[in-house]
């Protein structure tokens, strides 16, 4: 079955990388306990901070934007990124019902 948020967001993506921006692609690979979006949940971000998708919400994806502008910034090709309620930053990025999540980020071209 084709999820079509999915879809949208990868035509967007493509979109683009056709006119030569950089793009991340961040995707929950893991979540436990309290989570806004499932496993699965996808989030592009482009050079500007542009983004389309979700990978959880608020403050989250706010570190998912800047996490991938570094990313695209250093040129380095993934990165995993956690985020749990035992980091001292979890209230900070909104994690503060108990939830974790692991999200994948990975340059797309």
């Amino acid at each position: 079955m084709k999820n079509s948020f999915d879809e949208k967001i990868l035509e967007e993506a493509h979109d683009w990388v056709k006119v030569n921006q950089k793009v991340v692609l961040a995707t929950v690979i893991q979540t436990w306990g309290s989570s806004p979006r499932p496993t699965g949940s996808r989030m592009i971000v482009n050079e500007k901070g542009d983004f389309s998708g979700s990978v959880s919400g608020g403050c989250v994806e706010s570190a998912v934007v800047r996490e991938s502008m570094g990313l695209l910034k250093d040129n380095k090709p993934h990165k995993k990124i956690e985020f749990k309620v035992s980091n001292e930053s979890a209230w900070e990025v909104g994690l503060a019902c108990g939830g974790e999540i692991t999200v994948y980020l990975e340059q797309i071209n």
